[in-house]
């Protein structure tokens, strides 16, 4: 039997067949608002700096400072759906030709592996975030405190091993 949203014609247009269909989920949503969210900071940010620079001969100072910031809030704010969605880069060249018991087996220790990975990255991060905190270290010329910054991409690698672990099978 055939679980609703497991066909293709059950899914919304701009899911891939074999994804779960999680796009309706409230913790997807508020995620993906804050990532586009990001993104139009990124885009103003970079379009008051352009403006500034050529127009007024004004630059905005922190622009390159704060594009780094929101770049790397972006990318862990994304980090979770990319995870949840399968969306990470795989090579498997030669999967097709195991059986898919073995392709399921094989497909189950690289999530493990991956959140195993990601558990790790999520503890060095919050050691990096609690000295930074201890430190009051901030950014050079825009003076904001960098452990909020560690301890978000704790929470989104923690996030994304917990979304690794929880996919189902796709083979």
């Amino acid at each position: 039997m055939t679980r609703t949203g497991d066909r293709p014609e059950d899914l919304a247009p701009d899911m891939i067949p074999g994804r779960t269909p999680h796009r309706h989920a409230v913790w997807y949503r508020v995620l993906a608002g804050a990532a586009a969210l990001l993104i139009v900071l990124l885009v103003a940010v970079t379009c008051v700096d352009v403006v500034g620079r050529y127009l007024f001969n004004r630059p905005f100072g922190g622009a390159y400072e704060l594009t780094q910031i929101l770049l790397a809030a972006l990318v862990f704010a994304a980090l979770p759906l990319t995870s949840a969605d399968g969306g990470h880069v795989e090579v498997d060249l030669a999967l097709h030709l195991l059986p898919v018991g073995a392709q399921r087996a094989l497909g189950r220790m690289a999530a493990f592996v991956s959140a195993a990975v990601l558990a790790y990255f999520a503890y060095r991060l919050v050691l990096i975030g609690i000295d930074q905190f201890h430190e009051g270290t901030r950014s050079a010329s825009l003076d904001i405190p960098m452990a909020p910054l560690a301890f978000l991409a704790a929470a989104s690698c923690v996030a994304s091993a917990i979304a690794m672990i929880l996919r189902p099978e796709t083979a």
